[in-house]
């Protein structure tokens, strides 16, 4: 009752009647005109203070909560599918992918598309920054101040201070507090 029937995408008066009152918006938080929200009531949505939402982006919580924290930056044509946490002063930049979720494969009597999700947390700790076109997968943590190069698919954990690259993303460099400088690890 809540969205069509296979469709992703709440009805209209659940957009405009339900959600402005189960879901926390910041102040000055943007939302652009052409973003997509499909955000249902039964799973949290919360999107910071000074946060965009840019054109084209879509953002999705009927498999699990996404909070989006303050000053944080969702470019255009992102996709961000619940589970996930996303910190303060993140930059995420445009064609990124961002899915808590994994289609169910294994019976192979049953269509992929008739077979049950499973869900992994993904979290974005704060003033991260996400390259274009990178993909994070379900149950990953990036940690603190790390960067995601453009491009990289993130399978794995991406430690605190350090960059990742490629596919599948792999450490690149990480900052040495005692040199001050961001260093090759490879």
């Amino acid at each position: 009752m809540l969205m069509p029937k296979n469709q992703a995408r709440p009805r209209w008066w659940v957009r405009n009647f339900m959600n402005p009152f189960y879901h926390k918006k910041g102040q000055k938080a943007v939302f652009r005109k052409n973003a997509r929200l499909d955000v249902l009531p039964f799973n949290s949505f919360y999107v910071g203070n000074n946060s965009v939402v840019e054109d084209y982006a879509v953002i999705n919580n009927g498999m699990g909560h996404v909070h989006i924290g303050h000053n944080t930056f969702v470019g255009l044509f992102d996709v961000v599918i619940g589970p996930i946490t996303i910190g303060d002063n993140v930059i995420i930049a445009q064609h990124v992918v961002l899915s808590g979720l994994n289609h169910g494969y294994e019976d192979v009597n049953v269509p992929i598309k008739d077979q049950p999700c499973s869900t992994a947390e993904i979290v974005v700790e704060d003033n991260c920054w996400i390259g274009a076109n990178a993909v994070i997968t379900a149950g990953v943590k990036i940690g603190k101040h790390a960067i995601v190069a453009g491009g990289s698919v993130v399978t794995k954990d991406v430690p605190p201070y350090s960059i990742v690259a490629g596919n599948p993303a792999k450490l690149i460099r990480s900052y040495n507090f005692e040199t001050k400088q961001w260093e090759r690890t490879y």
